[in-house]
């Protein structure tokens, strides 16, 4: 499971020019999942985003959660963080779940994060083709990758 996330003063997406997701400040997440991925890996990811200290406290320093300073995360699903670019000039997304692998994974990584932060999680439209409009915060923007056991 691949996640770029970036901090947010504020997030919308829509779909067919119509918002069908928003946030204040917070976190917008750009999701993807690989085959591999089970609730395990899923879980480890919610957990690591909802105590992720980014951010800053009194003294400027990155020391707070979303929870801490009231954030509220957008999540995006991407297949296109699994692009290998490694031969030619046009990306292989083969090492992305298969659609209705990636969308199960995706509702249920949403649905443990909503559970651990007792808060809804405004999303995309998981296959179409969305507009994201996101004011970066910082700008703060961090890789997250979970290992398989």
């Amino acid at each position: 499971m691949r996640v770029t996330l970036q901090r947010v003063k504020s997030a919308s997406v829509s779909v067919a020019g119509t918002t069908v997701g928003q946030i204040k400040q917070g976190l917008v997440l750009f999701v993807g999942i690989a085959p591999e991925d089970t609730t395990q890996e899923l879980t480890k990811m919610a957990n690591k985003i909802a105590k992720l200290r980014i951010f800053e406290d009194d003294q400027q320093k990155m020391n707070l959660n979303l929870q801490q300073v009231g954030g509220e995360i957008l999540s995006i699903s991407q297949f296109t963080l699994y692009a290998d670019t490694r031969k030619g000039n046009r990306p292989s997304f083969t090492a992305a779940a298969k659609p209705d692998q990636a969308e199960a994974g995706y509702l249920a990584f949403n649905a443990l994060l909503a559970d651990l932060l007792q808060q809804p999680i405004p999303t995309g439209e998981f296959g179409a083709d969305m507009t994201v409009t996101v004011v970066n915060d910082g700008p703060v923007t961090i890789n997250l990758e979970v290992a398989h056991d």
